[in-house]
């Protein structure tokens, strides 16, 4: 069974816990991951592009100058998707991008994010965000301590003002509630900074 280092916010080890074999014994899953993530970054997508037909462009009555005799070529609209100031042919249109995935493999991806993260040595848990007052000084200097130094994605399971206020404005981070999780979160952060409290409730989400 995997096991995992338990510290504190001044890099301290202060303890030992397993890990559950369900979400993190098994080698990551690189096809699940694929599809999983590329379904969560097309549901990120807004989908409110729209450019204008040619029955939509404004003006373009009028023929610009006779069928014949002219030397030139036909031409029915100055907003002919040809011309300059014309319309665009078969440009985007708004449209949902979103796509369903059952909800095993979004869990299966998960899965496999965190178990991918403890292979590289990207996992960090921490027994606790007990911030005494709400300066992004202090929680930079925590991170230092603990190793992390890039870009890091950081998971806590309860309503922390202090923390919130704290990590908004340190570069990289970006922090989550455990429910919110997503493969793609944890994949495109260098590291996972989790509390103690957070990881037993998503361990016992993904079981």
């Amino acid at each position: 069974m995997a096991k995992v280092a338990i510290r504190n916010l001044e890099g301290e080890t202060v303890g030992e816990r397993e890990l559950a074999d369900e979400v993190f014994a098994n080698p990551p899953n690189q096809g699940l991951l694929w599809a999983v993530i590329r379904a969560q970054l097309a549901g990120r997508r807004r989908g409110t592009h729209s450019t204008k037909s040619r029955g939509e462009a404004r003006g373009g009555g009028k023929k610009p100058w006779r069928q014949k005799g002219t030397g030139r070529a036909r031409a029915g609209s100055i907003r002919s998707s040809l011309w300059r100031h014309g319309s665009i042919a078969h440009g985007p249109k708004p449209r949902d991008y979103s796509l369903k995935l059952p909800a095993k493999m979004t869990r299966g991806a998960l899965r496999s994010a965190l178990a991918a993260k403890y292979i590289d040595q990207k996992l960090t848990v921490v027994d606790g965000f007990a911030l005494a007052q709400p300066k992004t000084r202090l929680f930079a200097t925590a991170l230092r301590k603990l190793g992390l130094e890039r870009s890091v994605l950081v998971v806590n399971d309860a309503a922390n003002p202090n923390l919130v206020l704290s990590s908004r404005n340190v570069p990289g981070c970006d922090l989550i509630r455990h429910h919110e999780m997503q493969a793609y979160d944890v994949l495109s952060h260098d590291s996972l900074l989790i509390s103690e409290t957070a990881l037993n409730r998503i361990e016992a989400a993904l079981r």
